[in-house]
C-alpha cells in the first residue's frame, strides 16, 4: 500500500490542485456559512449548478464563492444568452451578494475551482 498510495495521492494532488477556501460573508447560506472550511479542486468542466471559486472580474486577486445559474449558451435570468466562455453566478442569498447581477457574466479564465466538500466545522461537514 505504501508507494502505490503515495503516488496515487502525488498525481490527484498534481491533477486536480486542492485547496482550501474558507468561507467569508453571507452571500451562501443556507449551504456556506460565514467560518466554513471547504475544499476546492481544479475543474476540467463547470455545470449549472456548481459552486465555484470565483475571480471578482474588475478586481484581480479578489476571489469569491457563488453558484453557477447559466453556462455558455444558456440564458441569463435577465433574457441574454451567455457566449460560448461566459458564466452566470449569483449567491444563495440574493440580498447580501454582490454576483454577476451586478457586474454582468464572468469568462471561463475566472473560474478557479470547484467548491467540493465543507470540511469544517466537522458538524456542518457536508458535499456540495
Amino acid at each position: 500500500m505504501g508507494l502505490g498510495f503515495t503516488v496515487a495521492a502525488a498525481y490527484a494532488f498534481l491533477r486536480w490542485k486542492p485547496f482550501r477556501v474558507e468561507i467569508r460573508g453571507s452571500s451562501m447560506l443556507p449551504s456556506l456559512s460565514p467560518g466554513d472550511w471547504a475544499l476546492a479542486v481544479a475543474a476540467p468542466r463547470y455545470g449549472r449548478g456548481d459552486v465555484v471559486v470565483v475571480e471578482h472580474p474588475a478586481r484581480p486577486g479578489f476571489e469569491m464563492v457563488k453558484r453557477l445559474v447559466a453556462v455558455p449558451g444558456e440564458f441569463t435570468p435577465d433574457g441574454h444568452t451567455l457566449g460560448p466562455d461566459e458564466f452566470w453566478i449569483e449567491g444563495d442569498r440574493p440580498e447580501s451578494s454582490t454576483d454577476s447581477r451586478s457586474f454582468g457574466p464572468v469568462r471561463r479564465e475566472h473560474l478557479k475551482a470547484r467548491v467540493r466538500f465543507v470540511y469544517w466545522p466537522i458538524q456542518r461537514r457536508h458535499r456540495l
